[in-house]
């Protein structure tokens, strides 16, 4: 399809820029409007120079026969500046039917970021500054509270202020820095609960090697591995993305840059981005989830030979991370069968993506909190710091001299 850019040079024209569609006249550029010398025959007389009437409606008579132009394709051109294919920015639909419904969800998606943000940094807090928080177990639930955050903070401020606007943009490499950090720190969170899944076995299973195994050097090298089996697991599909020509429309069904979402939009064969992008998520989903379910039966095994007292500890143990471990593979499950169940629109899918991102971090906290004894008293006893001191009453004692 083409669309007019308007820029007039000395003979005065119009110039045609090819665009997207792939049609009939994307690939030539036609001079509309020819009223200098350099017209020539193939020009199209402009009705506002007009000479007569007859010249004004031969010129209207040529210009019906352009396609009618569309404010989803965009050139290049347009901003002055070369992007991927002639894609510069990308606009982000949103949720577009909620009109005045749009001021609650802003609400209650504000309050939920900032109980995200408030629940998962006094853990990050509690777990750094208190000293009887210095097991390993607290320093993987600080790293898994980080990851939360910043997991969050790549889309729904994007969303909050999309729900102010009427349209919402976002520049092509802002999209696919959004994209790739949504995508690897949603790897990064489950690989954090292996490695936790697999401290909980090494605490149950081997109590008296626990504190000589998981030293400090070990639970480093857990965290940064990963953070790198995130990156990756999500670097091939983003850099394959980031190399195609994106030429228009260049309007992202979604309520951020989906990476399914932005592929729709490749002006070409995206076979290998599918390939690359289901083969990758396979790998994140199964190995995370085979060693956390292989974790869990040799934790199964060794509750079993243990007395009643020393099994309900061990439950009380897991029961945080199982619980969250439950919530984050059901909620993933569901948003899979969603994509592929024809009955759900494209906003009630947006609307499951939305729940699923924030679900787990909002969770996480109050899981954390209700379960396990001592971080719930090492968060009262931070949170009893900042109280102000209670002024006691003063008496005033009058001595004679």
């Amino acid at each position: 399809m083409a669309a007019l850019v308007g820029s007039q040079g000395s003979d005065d024209s119009l110039e045609v820029a090819p665009m997207a569609d792939h049609g009939s006249r994307g690939g030539e550029t036609v001079q509309v409007g020819g009223c200098g010398p350099g017209g020539g025959d193939a020009a199209i007389p402009a009705a506002d120079h007009g000479s007569g009437g007859g010249e004004a409606a031969l010129a209207a008579d040529h210009r019906s026969d352009f396609p009618t132009l569309s404010t989803n394709h965009r050139s290049s051109s347009v901003n002055g500046t070369l992007g991927l294919g002639g894609v510069t920015f990308f606009i982000i639909q949103g949720l577009t039917n909620l009109d005045e419904k749009k001021i609650i969800l802003f609400s209650i998606l504000l309050l939920i970021y900032i109980m995200i943000l408030g629940g998962n940094g006094i853990i990050i807090y509690v777990a750094l500054t208190d000293p009887k928080l210095n097991s390993p177990l607290y320093f993987f639930l600080w790293n898994l509270s980080f990851v939360d955050m910043v997991y969050t903070t790549t889309t729904i401020p994007n969303m909050l202020s999309g729900l102010l606007t009427d349209i919402s943009t976002i520049s092509v490499l802002g999209c696919f820095l959004q994209m790739f950090f949504f995508i690897q720190l949603s790897v990064t969170g489950r690989a954090i609960l292996t490695v936790m899944a697999y401290d909980r076995y090494v605490a149950i299973c081997n109590p008296l090697q626990y504190n000589s195994i998981m030293t400090r050097p070990v639970r480093l090298l857990l965290v940064a591995g990963a953070w790198g089996f995130g990156t990756i697991c999500t670097l091939p599909a983003s850099v394959i993305a980031f190399g195609r020509p994106y030429c228009g429309p260049n309007v992202v069904k979604h309520a951020w840059c989906d990476p399914s979402s932005v592929r729709r939009l490749v002006c070409g064969d995206t076979s290998l981005d599918n390939i690359v992008s289901l083969s990758f998520a396979m790998v994140a989903l199964l190995t995370t989830g085979v060693f956390i379910l292989s974790s869990y039966i040799l934790i199964g095994f060794s509750i079993s030979r243990m007395v009643v007292a020393q099994r309900l500890k061990a439950f009380r143990t897991c029961a945080a991370h199982l619980t969250v471990v439950s919530i984050s593979y059901a909620a993933a499950s569901f948003v899979y069968i969603s994509y592929r169940v024809g009955n759900f629109s494209s906003e009630e899918r947006i609307i499951v993506s939305v729940l699923y991102s924030a679900l787990t971090p909002f969770l996480n906290p109050m899981i954390y909190s209700l379960r396990n004894k001592e971080l719930r008293e090492s968060i009262r006893r931070t949170l009893s710091r900042f109280r102000p001191a209670a002024v006691l009453p003063t008496k005033k004692i009058s001595t004679l001299s």
